[in-house]
């Protein structure tokens, strides 16, 4: 469970092993093609009755990575620092003495630490419970600084026209896994435009929600600071398909809501 979510929240492959050093037995993940000693290394252990310490740093060798982590472009050091960001303020972080959401990693002594106490009783559910809200953040900002390649489908229907190339940007940073992670986190699985939450009406079936653009990349006079939190929306797949029936503007929320309404629809109804 643990590494399908991280696999799914980073978009790329991860290596975990049993820490079985020291007193008690944790947990040591890494990205599986970096192996333990070229890239970041994640090690979570008990800490005291009922918390964990996460630590994540870097291998002996991995130097490479970090330099290339150094020339990470403004986009992907916004969206990194959003995910450490979006951790819950319960979790004590410490980003080798950095703010959490105004911190860089200048070499391989950086390390994050991260404390999380009081959890449930139940091993297996505060193992479950620090992956899912420390580990995988965590591992997916580093993915994101790294960049890791986000694998796109053209549909056959596009690329015929002028402007192909910008669609294909905007493709590529709506189904970028940490972009979903990280709206997931910060607005839940429930539809921006209609309310329906797919996962409470299908259970695991349900993990079909879509991340959207509110303004499309492609479409910006200029440049401009991406913020994830504000730019991104979580909408159904049903919605998120009306939205974009309109091209190469996206039809407003709004619209898509108000022609809902005039067939007697409710927000939070479906």
């Amino acid at each position: 469970m643990i590494r399908a979510e991280l696999e799914a929240g980073t978009g790329a492959s991860i290596g975990m092993a049993v820490d079985q050093t020291g007193l008690r037995t944790g947990l040591r993940l890494w990205f599986d093609d970096l192996d333990e000693r070229h890239g970041p290394v994640v090690d979570m252990k008990p800490f005291g009755m009922r918390g964990y310490r996460v630590t994540l740093g870097f291998g002996k060798f991995a130097g490479e990575v970090i330099r290339q982590i150094q020339n990470a472009g403004p986009e992907d050091v916004r969206l990194a620092r959003a995910l450490v960001s979006s951790i819950n303020e319960t979790v004590e972080l410490d980003l080798s003495g950095q703010p959490r959401t105004d911190w860089t990693i200048e070499s391989g002594t950086f390390k994050i630490t991260a404390t999380a106490r009081g959890l449930a009783a139940d091993p297996d559910e505060a193992v479950t419970l620090v992956s899912r809200d420390v580990i995988v953040p965590l591992m997916a900002a580093m993915a994101e600084l790294i960049g890791y390649d986000v694998i796109v489908e053209e549909d056959s229907d596009e690329g015929a026209f002028e402007g192909a190339v910008l669609l294909h940007t905007v493709r590529q940073r709506e189904r970028n896994p940490r972009n979903r992670l990280l709206c997931i986190r910060l607005h839940g699985e429930r539809c921006f435009c209609c309310g329906f939450e797919p996962r409470a009406f299908y259970g695991e079936a349900g993990n079909i929600i879509e991340v959207h653009h509110l303004e499309a990349l492609s479409l910006l006079d200029a440049p401009r600071p991406y913020d994830p939190a504000t730019d991104l929306v979580p909408l159904c797949p049903n919605c998120h398909r009306a939205v974009h029936t309109r091209r190469p503007v996206p039809l407003p929320l709004e619209d898509v809501q108000k022609q809902m309404q005039a067939f007697g629809w409710q927000h939070g109804a479906m």
